[in-house]
């Protein structure tokens, strides 16, 4: 089947373009594992192009494959050398003789005189308060004392109380945060989860909280045919990046295993970096039932979870923001170790109805596998439930960059005027 032509999902209309003079907004995504910081930047940097003409966005990411993903004119990026998290949570650089302090400092110092040069009206960073192993420090203060608006951007799950406040207290995150911060976006509506429970922040902090909603995801307009044929009515079993994916692929294929009449097309994607031994027997394996089809990447995700009649994931925060636009019916099996951030949003959304969930030890029983694809195929889509799909975010958004920026821009008339 391939994949046809479709415009942004969602029934709002798109909003009349406005404009600025040349405003300019720097996005920071540190991207060590997976997909999903750069994803969320690059949605909101489209999202903000489309409704601003005039509005620049450059992108600097530390991500190994951000030039594999297409950008819209006047989005651009910044590649940073790459520094990857490991499965037990320790940092490697990306080369393997490249040391770590070494590619450390020079990403400080590409981060440090982009933001000089760049000289943007508002820095968006994602996720990571002070950068990786506190990489912005510098930069936060510089563009601060320069007057540039700072926001901090969050998913709405970051991990467990316990373990955000003792990674935070290590470098006293929580002051710097407020310190440097004007305004923490929280990429999630209020009444889902609150990322900094059990933090204790300052009340001065928590009044710059502004919970946006989820981010609307667009299927990017396809005109012709790309990457292999997709069967029709087919299931998708996502990975994200993959790096830790196999085990849900095994998952999948061991349940095909038990109940050869399980039926209907699975499409697996693997992700780009899940390791070569590890794809190479998910291949071997899956070869053996002509119902499973196998694709090791692809850049255009939405477009794919669309076309599917429902979804099996892992639970990550974009995937779970495609699945909610999308409206898909979705089993998730979520990453437990090294962060809970899967486990409670998966934990959380299956309570209001949205999803089913099994842990990854009940998804390893491939009768109770074989029985969650079956329930799959008759449980309510995401709009049938009570809770519905809060996905105003990326409106949200540009409502706050358009007061930012036009405060900005209003003051830089005023200081023309003066000097005149």
């Amino acid at each position: 089947m391939a994949i046809q032509a479709a415009g942004l999902i969602g029934d709002q209309g798109v909003a009349p373009a406005e404009r600025f003079r040349n405003a300019r907004v720097l996005m920071y995504s540190h991207d060590t594992f997976g997909l999903g910081h750069l994803r969320r930047c690059r949605a909101i940097a489209h999202s903000l192009v489309e409704r601003f003409k005039g509005l620049h966005v450059l992108i600097v990411s530390g991500s190994p494959i951000v030039g594999a993903f297409e950008f819209r004119t006047r989005v651009d990026f910044l590649k940073i050398p790459s520094i990857i998290k490991l499965i037990n949570g320790e940092y490697t650089s990306l080369g393997e003789h490249t040391d770590l302090d070494e590619t450390l400092a020079l990403r400080r110092s590409v981060i440090q005189s982009t933001a000089e040069s760049f000289q943007p009206d508002l820095f968006i960073v994602d996720k990571e308060p002070l950068g990786l192993k506190g990489e912005l420090e510098a930069t936060l203060s510089y563009l601060k004392n320069n007057g540039t608006t700072l926001v901090l951007g969050l998913r709405e799950v970051m991990d467990s109380p316990a373990h955000l406040k003792a990674e935070w207290a290590r470098n006293d995150v929580l002051a710097k945060l407020d310190a440097f911060y004007d305004a923490v976006w929280v990429y999630g509506p209020r009444d889902f989860y609150d990322p900094l429970t059990g933090l204790d922040p300052p009340a001065s902090l928590h009044d710059r909280l502004c919970w946006t909603g989820y981010l609307r995801r667009e299927v990017p307009a396809v005109t012709a045919h790309y990457g292999p044929s997709l069967p029709d009515d087919f299931l998708l079993v996502t990975a994200g990046g993959g790096g830790d994916g196999a085990a849900i692929m095994h998952q999948v294929i061991a349940a095909h295993e038990h109940c050869p009449d399980l039926g209907g097309p699975v499409v697996m994607v693997l992700g780009p970096f899940m390791k070569a031994e590890e794809r190479d027997e998910v291949h071997r394996r899956a070869a053996a039932h002509s119902s499973l089809h196998l694709v090791d990447f692809d850049n255009r995700m939405e477009a794919v979870i669309q076309a599917a009649a429902g979804v099996v994931a892992m639970g990550g925060y974009n995937t779970f923001c495609e699945i909610l636009s999308l409206d898909k019916r979705a089993l998730v099996i979520p990453r437990v170790r090294p962060r809970e951030e899967q486990l409670i949003r998966a934990r959380r959304a299956a309570g209001l109805g949205l999803i089913d969930m099994l842990m990854p030890h009940e998804a390893d029983e491939p009768a109770a596998m074989a029985e969650a694809l079956r329930r799959l195929a008759v449980r309510p889509k995401p709009s049938e439930t009570a809770y519905g799909r809060p996905l105003d975010g990326l409106v949200r958004i540009g409502d706050l960059v358009h007061d930012y920026i036009s405060t900005r821009e209003g003051l830089a008339l005023i200081a023309g005027a003066a000097h005149g």
